[in-house]
């Protein structure tokens, strides 16, 4: 080998070790990140840990984002390094409500109903702000029953999944969940911050210590619904609150519930100005039933069987399929959950938030 070529090739090794180390560097925690992934279940059901900074801070001092296309560039430019990425956000209807345990605890279960779609645990601990444990709809990222976050290289969109989060509880026991309205899709236009359905949602998880901050956050937002839908949503703490948040009009409605009233939220308005508009009326009428025959009391193991209660498992006339994705029953003052994939009652993944 001649000096001339020694040299080209010395010179090539080098630049190469230096992108690597350059790359290693600017891309670690999202290596990281990326890593952490695993499948936890054969349906199709994933956890994350999420050690990068996913720029929550950075969307809202920006003024947030009016849609989910904003959303999207802001996930590229500062999430994907430019990788593309799309957020699409399907219908869905749900089932939520807040119980209490014989001990004294306070819970909150939730049920999310659609056609069959991949989920992932989605574990964050923000620098600033509440460390939490969520639960993603990663079909909205693209991905597929069929085709997962399965290898390094396909698991670099899970980085957004922060974002697409479906519900959620905080180390202060801050739960919520979003349901799903076939109504005028909210869009608020003031001089508040801009944010989507989810990021709003992540918002809540990550800056909300109970149900009032909670308020208080949606209330200074303009909040824009996404994929041309409208939502409510269901939060419910660790001290027994619980409130409603519906948009009637694109005006923000907040229906607490008072001391010795039950909570529950299925895919239909409770807001007085245009109650019963949407569905699911059947499904709150039995956790409505099943929560005031037992006096808001149930076991953990009593609320999933309610969940169970309510869940679905039909096809419509166009063939479409709806079923229960997943069940959860957040414990908010032990910052447990236990978690049912696709229906299968029989097999329960407990977490601890802080494992």
């Amino acid at each position: 080998m001649n000096k001339v070529l020694k040299r080209v090739l010395i010179t090539i090794v080098v630049a190469l070790l230096v992108l690597s180390i350059g790359f290693y560097a600017l891309f670690n925690k999202e290596i990281s990140t990326i890593n952490s992934i695993k499948k936890i279940d054969d349906y199709g059901f994933y956890e994350i840990n999420v050690t990068s900074d996913y720029g929550l801070d950075g969307l809202v001092e920006s003024g947030g984002a009016k849609n989910d296309g904003e959303l999207v560039q802001y996930v590229v430019k500062t999430l994907m390094k430019g990788l593309p990425v799309n957020i699409t956000i399907p219908d869905f209807g749900c089932s939520t409500f807040q119980a209490k345990t014989p001990e004294g605890d306070w819970i909150f279960g939730r049920n999310y109903d659609l056609d069959p779609i991949p989920g992932m645990i989605v574990r964050t601990k923000p620098e600033n702000g509440y460390q939490s444990i969520a639960i993603a709809n990663i079909s909205v990222l693209g991905y597929t029953l069929e085709k997962g976050p399965d290898s390094f290289f396909s698991g670099l969109t899970s980085l957004a999944a922060p974002y697409v989060m479906m519900d959620g509880m905080n180390e202060k026991g801050l739960s919520i969940g979003v349901l799903l309205i076939k109504d005028t899709p909210t869009d608020q236009n003031t001089e508040k911050v801009d944010l989507t359905t989810t990021s709003a949602m992540r918002l809540v998880l990550d800056k909300a210590a109970n149900v009032d901050e909670a308020i208080t956050i949606f209330e200074n937002l303009d909040m824009h619904a996404s994929a041309n839908a409208s939502y409510h949503f269901q939060i419910a703490d660790a001290e027994g609150n619980s409130a409603v948040i519906e948009y009637i009009d694109n005006k923000i409605n907040v229906i607490r519930k008072n001391e010795g009233e039950i909570q529950a939220l299925t895919n239909f308005l409770i807001s007085e100005e245009k109650y019963n508009f949407g569905k699911g009326q059947d499904r709150y009428e039995i956790l409505i039933d099943t929560l005031t025959e037992k006096n808001e009391t149930l076991t953990e193991v009593e609320a999933m069987s309610l969940l169970e209660a309510v869940s679905q498992n039909k096809v419509s006339e166009d063939g479409e399929i709806t079923a229960t994705q997943w069940s959860v029953v957040y414990n908010n003052t032990k910052k447990t959950l236990d978690v049912v994939v696709a229906g299968k009652f029989d097999k329960v993944y407990s977490y601890s938030l802080f494992d």
